[in-house]
């Protein structure tokens, strides 16, 4: 007679995720971790969402989730207290009462190799080898590090790249935006999940003819746009980072045995960008 696996704690779970996803890889900025839950509660089902919003946490509960994974964190700055007067506050208790506990990977996960923006290439069609954009200093291998560089297997219309872009995310209201002539060839690709204006001057210094990545404003695309040379594409922050959370899902139940794992994933595909409309 077969035994059935045993239950594994919140501990265990997190302690598996952080060997994939090493907290000490964030941002000294950072908020990343257990927000709340109780370390030796069971946890049987894992829900993993970009966002930690109402509509997520409700999501959690009726699908009956132990834990929720999610890439950005819930309280990023400093707060005094968790009050239900408040949005965030009101969050925290949902998640207390409900028995659902909250961890966070985002930087950790954005640096890691593969991370967030090695999803985010496979997603938009490009293929490996990758490099990063910008490296993390503190790994000697030179493999993690925020963003992602590849080439295309051929040269193609910008057009075309970003049109299997849009067809590769998830779609948002506000879509994708291109700068550039649409019918430019392009191979070599730097893309980077989430906001990435940071990483403008990185991209031009990598020599890619297109950069793609989310939340580009308009002074630092025009200015970047006047230089010539790389062009850009610009999708919705969440549909950037959405298709990690199959990854990271994956990758948490390999960590803890794979199959023989007694944890069920799943990723939630409620659409919680910003925006809801663009006319």
């Amino acid at each position: 007679m077969t035994e059935s696996p045993a239950d594994l704690s919140l501990h265990d779970v997190t302690r598996a995720f952080e060997g994939v996803y090493d907290p000490a890889w964030a941002a000294s900025w950072d908020a990343v971790g257990l927000v709340c839950g109780e370390p030796a509660q069971p946890v049987r089902r894992v829900l993993f969402a970009v966002d930690p919003v109402a509509e997520v946490v409700e999501e959690a509960r009726e699908w009956g989730a132990d834990l929720v994974i999610t890439h950005h964190p819930l309280l990023l700055r400093g707060v005094t207290g968790v009050a239900a007067t408040t949005p965030k506050g009101r969050l925290v208790h949902r998640l207390i009462s409900s028995g659902i506990a909250l961890y966070t990977a985002h930087t950790n996960a954005d640096t890691a190799d593969p991370g967030v923006s090695d999803a985010l290439a496979a997603a938009v069609g490009l293929p490996g080898p990758l490099r990063p954009l910008d490296p993390d200093p503190a790994d000697p291998a030179g493999r993690r590090g925020i963003g992602r560089v590849g080439a295309l297997p051929e040269p193609v219309p910008l057009r075309d790249f970003a049109a299997r872009a849009a067809a590769g995310l998830p779609r948002t209201a506000g879509g994708i935006r291109v700068s550039g002539d649409p019918e430019r060839p392009v191979q070599r690709v730097a893309v980077s999940g989430g906001a990435g204006d940071a990483l403008l001057d990185r991209a031009r210094a990598a020599g890619v003819d297109v950069y793609l990545t989310s939340d580009l404003r308009h002074h630092p695309a025009s200015e970047f746009a006047e230089h010539g040379g790389t062009a850009l594409v610009d999708t919705a922050h969440w549909a950037s980072e959405w298709p990690w959370l199959a990854e990271g899902a994956a990758r948490l139940v390999s960590a803890l045995g794979g199959e023989r794992a007694n944890v069920e994933t799943r990723v939630s595909t409620i659409v919680t960008d910003a925006w809801s409309l663009a006319l």
